[in-house]
């Protein structure tokens, strides 16, 4: 599309890692006509209100594929969207929450033979089959056993990630990726600032710069052992400091006086006149997130970005079109999933996942991310529940559980507590 094909006059020369796709071929998958599936009580609340319960299978539409989920990803704007703070796009689904996912492809688009071969392809024109490994960004509806989207907006799995890994990459890698060259114009030789460095989007984004040339790489994390882990993470080519103990903006300055030209930004507010001062003549800085507050302080920096002519954007991925998602995942696919392996694989850059859970275990989980405690991506296994689990009494208060054993699939109404 136009918008990648301009981008790429002005980033870096992005080179092309190729990898190994493995296909497994199926005629015939079964597929049920309800699903399990994470769901909030009355759409919204804390952590406590998310409990496992059923709804259909959803139907595929024109151009669309089924995917059996094999693991999904959490990311804090899931957290936002269970608090009501985060609108959906109209696409998403408005009682299930997650935007990546890792499965296999369990249903083309229609029944015949003809509506098989019409549209069900990637926006690099792969032609999808049934038994494909694939992994997938979602407007929403991945915290469940079955996934409906459109076809462009899914890539084949490496056959070197396993289905957890995986499901880390979409949505972090993808948000990084378009921060850094299609918003931010990285170019080789450049110095980057990435803020919250530890988490998902921030890991990925310090292991791209690197990759694709960035003369130095700065990050902030909460603690030292985020610091002394995003070190480690990056073989020591990263400089990271603690944002709580150190004014990163006169550490920078240490160490190259003259600044940085683009700066990845979650905070906002708080970060605003640093920011400021850090960026050179011409520099950028995309806003993903304005954790510290929605408004600018009164004593906020404006002069200086008309002297130095900087360019202040503000980005997000879930609400753009499936085509333009479809075109930065194949661009990924073509350009860096490649080069990207486990935390053990020694490979150029890794996805760490800072822990696995149940899905049924998705409330702590979901704390654990409030409180800023994980390195690294969070990720859940989509398993079948066995015999025996704590079941909500469907009569009894919310905070009142009762063990009793179930079938597969579940008696309808019955809904487990995480």
């Amino acid at each position: 599309m136009t918008f990648l094909r301009a981008a790429t006059t002005t980033t870096t020369r992005l080179t092309r890692t190729p990898i190994a796709l493995t296909r497994t071929m199926s005629t015939s998958i079964e597929i049920p006509q309800k699903m399990r599936c994470v769901l909030v009580k009355d759409n919204q609340g804390p952590a406590e209100n998310m409990y496992l319960g059923e709804e259909e299978v959803p139907k595929t539409k024109e151009g669309e594929v089924l995917v059996k989920i094999k693991a999904f990803g959490l990311n804090r704007m899931d957290i936002m969207q269970r608090q009501g703070k985060y609108p959906l796009p109209p696409q998403a689904s408005k009682t299930i929450m997650g935007v990546e996912f890792a499965g296999e492809v369990v249903k083309l688009h229609g029944d015949s033979e003809e509506s098989k071969e019409a549209g069900n392809e990637s926006e690099n024109g792969e032609k999808w089959k049934l038994g494909d490994e694939v992994v997938g960004l979602a407007y929403g509806g991945a915290y469940a056993e079955y996934i409906a989207l459109s076809s462009k907006m899914i890539i084949h799995k490496p056959p070197h990630l396993t289905p957890v890994q995986a499901a880390g990459v979409p949505e972090n890698w993808m948000t990084a990726y378009q921060a850094l060259f299609l918003e931010g114009g990285m170019k080789e030789g450049e110095n980057v600032l990435i803020h919250a460095g530890a988490s998902g989007v921030g890991g990925a984004a310090i292991q791209l710069a690197i990759k694709f040339g960035a003369n130095k790489v700065f990050t902030t994390a909460g603690t030292d052992d985020k610091v002394d882990y995003l070190k480690k993470l990056t073989g020591g080519k990263v400089h990271a400091f603690n944002y709580k103990t150190q004014d990163f903006e006169k550490e920078i300055k240490k160490v190259d006086e003259a600044g940085v030209d683009l700066i990845v930004d979650f905070v906002g507010p708080d970060y605003w006149n640093q920011n400021v001062s850090l960026l050179r003549q011409d520099g950028r800085m995309i806003l993903l997130a304005a954790m510290s507050g929605p408004k600018l302080p009164a004593d906020s920096a404006l002069i200086p970005i008309l002297f130095k002519r900087l360019n202040i954007k503000g980005s997000t991925l879930r609400s753009r079109s499936p085509a333009y998602q479809g075109d930065l995942l194949g661009r990924f696919e073509r350009e860096a999933l490649g080069a990207l392996g486990g935390e053990d694989s020694g490979m150029e850059m890794k996805v760490p996942i800072y822990k696995v859970f149940s899905w049924k275990d998705v409330v702590g989980a979901h704390k654990e991310m409030e409180a800023n405690k994980n390195s690294g991506k969070v990720s859940f296994r989509a398993e079948l529940l066995l015999s025996s689990e704590l079941l909500l009494d469907p009569d009894a208060p919310y905070h009142r559980l009762c063990s009793r054993s179930i079938d597969w699939p579940p008696v309808q109404q019955r809904r487990d507590m995480i």
